[in-house]
């Protein structure tokens, strides 16, 4: 039986040092300021943006949440993040993903200034990332990598096999796990033989959005799974991995709910720490 990666506990014993980072700032004049940018109506991007707010009021980082209508013109919401870029009071900023269908998600996250970039999707702080230099990195691989050293889970020399590419979790992911000498297999949906991949793993990252994709013949007897997937199915949370299942099979295993997302707003906070700091 597997033991289970507790996101939330860790989440929740990390506000102790966010928030004596966040002292230290404030006994310089100085205090954190997030802004958060909504576009939309989506439900979830409420529910997520909620969580990020009521963590950082925790800790004693300012929110400044800016709701846009969602036929906002791309222009100016670009017009909109240069300001906020000049603003000196401001130490981060964060664009809530997905954007609308009309707006491009990269010319977006490319106008925020590395700096103030606490979702480490810029160009420059993946460039960064790319030639080893972690300052503001992607919340979720970051999270992925405290939970895995907050467990002794060594990552050097190990298989690691990451399903799914994406910008925000699978591809930074991957190149963290590779920045920590792992040996790296990225999978998606042009893989054939998935299984044969899986298998493989000492370590599986599963980021598709695709409910129970991952099942326990696809897993090697005491791999560490880590599911980042989060899917409605039934009015319920389900992950990428047949959780129910493949903790029978597994040394470790991520609960969704419970599990990378509460980690992932932390590392966001943290990362909004470290920009003020560095900003300063």
């Amino acid at each position: 039986m597997a033991t289970i990666i507790d996101g939330r506990k860790l989440a929740n014993e990390s506000k102790t040092e966010l928030k004596e980072r966040v002292e230290k700032l404030k006994a310089k004049g100085i205090i954190p300021n997030l802004v958060i940018i909504l576009i939309g109506e989506d439900p979830a991007s409420k529910i997520y943006v909620r969580e990020k707010r009521k963590l950082a009021d925790e800790i004693g980082i300012k929110t400044e949440l800016h709701k846009f209508p969602v036929m906002i013109k791309e222009n100016e919401l670009i017009e909109f993040i240069r300001k906020l870029n000049k603003d000196n009071k401001i130490h981060g900023i964060l664009v809530q993903l997905p954007l609308p269908e009309h707006i491009n998600q990269i010319n977006i996250l490319n106008e925020v200034s590395p700096e103030k970039d606490v979702d480490g999707l810029s160009r420059k702080n993946m460039g960064d990332l790319l030639l080893g230099k972690e300052f503001l990195v992607p919340a979720t691989p970051k999270g992925i990598i405290r939970m895995l050293e907050y467990y002794n889970i060594e990552i050097a020399g190990k298989n690691v096999v990451v399903v799914g590419k994406g910008r925000i979790a699978g591809m930074p992911t991957s190149i963290m796990m590779m920045n920590r000498d792992a040996t790296v297999t990225v999978c998606h949906i042009m893989t054939k033989n998935l299984k044969e991949k899986t298998k493989l793993a000492d370590i599986l990252v599963v980021a598709v959005g695709k409910a129970n994709l991952i099942t326990k013949d696809m897993v090697k007897e005491g791999a560490v799974v880590i599911d980042v997937g989060i899917n409605r199915v039934e009015g319920k949370v389900r992950g990428d991995v047949d959780f129910e299942n493949v903790k029978d099979v597994a040394s470790y295993i991520t609960p969704v709910p419970g599990g990378v997302g509460p980690m992932t707003v932390a590392m966001v906070l943290e990362n909004t720490i470290i920009a003020a700091e560095n900003q300063r």
